[in-house]
């Protein structure tokens, strides 16, 4: 059964700025409050750039396989991470608000496979509070770096 978390939170920061670090995933472990590290492995940060991401997620450390799949500049980008359990397919959509600030949509559409995909109906509560833990820290970090700039 596969799951979509989405989120969409405004930011001060400009749309460019904010396209631009949330397309550098190393800065994952900064807002994604799932995050323990990210490095990439391979890549400019165009597409074909892979990461390694480990995520702590029930209290165990997992590590997906990331590669940037599509990017519109500016506009979206598209980056799936996959390991022996999931698939995880992240588009995040920013765009300009009036009042100079951005509109950032996070979506992550996640299949798992194996066990995990016989109990991930068991999973949804806890994948919601991940999703709500996320929207909060990558709002706060948006906001920090409007602050700053």
């Amino acid at each position: 059964m596969p799951h979509t978390l989405r989120r969409t939170i405004t930011t001060r920061w400009d749309a460019d700025s904010v396209f631009a670090y949330l397309l550098d995933f190393e800065h994952a472990e900064e807002w994604d409050s799932g995050t323990v590290s990210c490095e990439r492995v391979t890549g400019d940060g165009g597409i074909g750039t892979r990461y390694r991401n480990v995520s702590k997620f029930l209290g165990r450390e997992t590590t997906l396989d990331y590669e940037v799949e599509k990017i519109v500049p500016g506009r979206n980008f598209v980056i799936t991470g996959e390991n022996k359990t999931v698939i995880s397919k992240d588009t995040v959509i920013v765009t300009p608000s009036a009042n100079g600030g951005a509109q950032v949509e996070y979506r992550a559409d996640m299949t798992f496979k194996g066990v995990a995909g016989v109990i991930s109906p068991l999973l949804s509560p806890f994948l919601k509070k991940l999703a709500d833990d996320t929207e909060t820290q990558l709002r706060r970090t948006l906001e920090a770096k409007a602050a700053a700039a």
